[in-house]
């Protein structure tokens, strides 16, 4: 029996960094937003043994996140660790600032619990997903929500207004460590308006939320990244209420008032970004 639940990505509507905690961790403040792109992970019990099966590069000699996801699964279930097959099946670009590797190790944890350990609290599944990513948490809650400490001091808000959402991925990625370290000395001019933010979630305004999109990684970009940068332009031209980066980059979101405006700018923008998506927002998984 295969057994299969979706893996929506994320977006972070603002993104700010506090500065760098005891732990070598930094201390974040975030929105953070799942939306309708998603990957689908399936799950097989097998006779013995862990086995991945995805279209990604797999890392050699060391276990995958989902491997130490269904470990620590277990441990703290008190059953012993079964054979298990799990597929992913591709859909959220890999290395986007989208949280895609995260949210599949969430869909594993939802899969797990449900057939092995129903009785499992959600607190609980979210403190066995920090121990394999700060954004597992926060993926396996969704919807909308303030995420603060590494990511996992998840606050509940209000939805996102009904909107539409163009993502799109320049054809290179950006390692997160570089961006952490140039962040650490990059002078900071602009932070999010946090507050501002949850009270606009808080009220429905569309208008004063995407006034209010903001991540401090921008400004660390180094300038070989600028593509980014035009990205958010290209999208204000189409119409975008405003736009922005997605976590570590290099996607750029931009939020749509109307469904055939955000349609059409991601039909512009596919013909020279293979990996552009017209999507919307999901509410809470859990």
């Amino acid at each position: 029996m295969v057994w299969e639940r979706e893996a929506p990505a994320k977006i972070n509507l603002t993104l700010d960094i506090l500065g760098r905690r005891p732990d070598g961790y930094h201390e974040m403040c975030m929105v953070m937003q799942t939306v309708s792109l998603c990957d689908t992970v399936q799950v097989e019990e097998t006779a013995e043994g862990f086995r991945l099966e995805s279209a990604l590069d797999l890392p050699e000699g060391k276990k995958t996140l989902e491997q130490q996801a269904a470990e620590a699964f277990f441990q703290a279930a008190g059953l012993p660790v079964p054979g298990l097959c799990v597929r992913l099946i591709k859909r959220t670009p890999a290395y986007a600032g989208m949280g895609g590797g995260s949210a599949d190790v969430a869909a594993l944890l939802r899969i797990l619990r449900d057939h092995w350990r129903p009785d499992m609290t959600d607190a609980k599944l979210e403190e066995i997903g920090l121990t394999v990513g700060s954004d597992v948490p926060f993926c396996l809650r969704g919807g909308t929500a303030l995420a603060e400490g590494r990511g996992e001091v998840l606050t509940d808000l209000a939805p996102l207004p009904s909107c539409w959402i163009v993502v799109c991925k320049p054809d290179f990625g950006i390692p997160t460590p570089t961006l952490f370290a140039r962040v650490d000395d990059a002078p900071i001019t602009c932070r999010p308006d946090t507050v501002g933010m949850c009270a606009a979630l808080d009220e429905g305004d569309l208008t004063g939320v995407a006034s209010r999109l903001c991540n401090v990684f921008e400004a660390a970009l180094p300038a070989e990244y600028g593509e980014v940068f035009a990205i958010k332009e290209k999208l204000m031209e189409l119409g975008a209420m405003n736009a922005a980066m997605s976590g570590s980059g290099p996607t750029v979101f931009g939020l749509f008032r109307a469904e055939e405006t955000a349609r059409q700018a991601a039909l512009t923008l596919q013909q020279t970004y293979r990996e552009t998506y017209c999507v919307c927002p999901v509410g809470k998984l859990h």
